[in-house]
């Protein structure tokens, strides 16, 4: 697949400062894709990290190996956030310099099953703000793109998020996070049933919080929130979710903080609060502070 509509505009020469690193961003998507479509038919080498639900492939650190080696030849300059390297020891540190957030496959554990709700993502910040996020559903073959002023598509088709304001007629998306002890789990589905209690539509997990990002971006879903969500899975989808006219902020309410791990999106900002004033805080740490 090639990009297509603001994908290739948006690349153009002229077109803004950050083309030629957004240019590299979609080709190494696509690129990714292919891998993690051809890896879903195969055997898999599977490994755990946090807990026995939290999964890491060859595939894994194959694609991001690929992306970071590639961008290092072309931006030697750039710093890089990933989250393998993260898992290996390397510090979560968003500075002013011109960074790469990357996750390589989100939704690993849908992955090792087959399960095809799987993507690859990758944000660029500068100056500690975001520039642009590419995410590639790579089984549907559906490249979003978001750029700092320049909207949000899904291949050549611009997005828009839903501007619904009651949560007693909202869709609304989350992930259930790595860690199950007892504690963890019974503020999850404590959250989880007082949504329910709210009267929402439903509440959706898909085991891939970029794409459920996408999904709100893409007027799929009302709102979504996550507490244990990393940096790298929610760096380019806050872009795409920005420019699409949505909200993308800190479960207490305040600014978005991309390594507290938890935040809550939604297409309006009184959906947003909604949703934040019913959750009971799950604490991950933070992806700085590992």
């Amino acid at each position: 697949m090639k990009p297509s509509g603001e994908a290739a505009a948006a690349a153009a020469p002229g077109a803004g400062p950050w083309d030629e690193c957004f240019e590299a961003a979609v080709q190494l998507a696509l690129r990714a894709g292919q891998i993690i479509r051809k890896a879903l038919t195969e055997e898999k080498r599977v490994s755990t990290k946090t807990s026995a639900a939290d999964l890491v492939t060859e595939t894994d650190h194959l694609v991001e190996n690929l992306i970071i080696s590639e961008l290092r030849k072309r931006f030697p300059s750039h710093r890089f956030i990933a989250e393998e390297a993260a898992a290996s020891g390397a510090k979560c540190v968003l500075t002013r310099s011109p960074t790469w957030i990357i996750d390589p496959i989100d939704g690993t554990c849908n992955f090792v099953h087959r399960f095809p709700t799987v993507a690859v993502s990758i944000g660029f910040a500068v100056h500690q703000e975001l520039e642009f996020g590419v995410i590639y559903h790579c089984t549907e073959e559906r490249l979003y793109t978001g750029r700092r002023g320049r909207g949000a598509f899904c291949n050549s088709q611009r997005l828009q998020v839903s501007r619904e304001t009651d949560l007693s007629k909202a869709l609304v998306l989350t992930e259930i996070g790595p860690k199950r002890d007892p504690a963890t789990l019974k503020l999850f589905l404590s959250n989880m049933e007082r949504l329910l209690h709210a009267k929402a539509h439903g509440v959706r997990v898909i085991g891939s919080s970029t794409l459920a990002l996408c999904h709100l971006a893409s007027g799929a879903a009302d709102a979504y929130y996550q507490f244990g969500l990393h940096c790298w899975d929610l760096a380019a989808a806050t872009v795409i979710i920005r420019e699409a006219g949505g909200i993308v902020m800190d479960t207490s309410g305040g600014p978005l903080d991309l390594m507290s791990c938890r935040v809550v999106a939604a297409g309006t900002r009184e959906m947003a609060m909604l949703i934040a004033q019913a959750l009971q805080t799950i604490n991950y740490g933070r992806d700085d502070e590992k």
